[in-house]
């Protein structure tokens, strides 16, 4: 990864505003609205089951991941993303590590995600951290767009 670093976002930190600020035009500027949570953001992270991460580079909101845990058996990674300029340097990577450590916290055994088949370089990194593809749902995102269920099991014994 560059020079940034990985920050958990809580609803006290003095930068709460901001962040959530450029989340929501990152959200808009990558996502199809259908998609998009810029709308419900803040409802999202005040649920006491959710968390959120972000790439913090030099003040710059770099990229976020936001994850789940609905059950003390499961997590789920609901969202991860780089703004275009900062791909290809490590941030998603990183993101995404720290994400699957946070859900760990909570002794869960599986962690499942839902990614675009034709997002290579997303499903290349998924597949790079031991995400399995679990099954193919189609008409996920929309009518003509599927999506990959895909999961990273634990062994409970380690």
């Amino acid at each position: 990864m560059a020079e940034g670093i990985i920050m958990e976002l809580h609803r006290s930190s003095a930068n709460y505003a901001k962040v959530v600020e450029d989340i929501v035009r990152m959200e808009k500027k990558i996502f199809p609205k259908h998609e998009s949570l810029s709308k419900t953001f803040d409802e999202e992270l005040g649920k006491k089951n959710c968390g959120l991460l972000y790439a913090d580079v030099n003040g710059e909101v770099a990229g976020y991941a936001m994850y789940s845990w609905p059950s003390s058996l499961c997590a789920s990674i609901t969202k991860l993303a780089v703004k275009e300029k900062h791909r290809r340097k490590g941030y998603g990577e990183a993101l995404l590590r720290a994400a699957i450590a946070k859900c760990r916290t909570r002794n869960i055994q599986r962690i499942s995600l839902h990614v675009d088949p034709s997002r290579n370089a997303a499903m290349n990194l998924y597949k790079k951290l031991g995400f399995r593809i679990d099954s193919l749902i189609e008409q996920y995102y929309s009518l003509d767009r599927d999506a990959y269920r895909m999961y990273l099991d634990f062994n409970m014994d380690n």
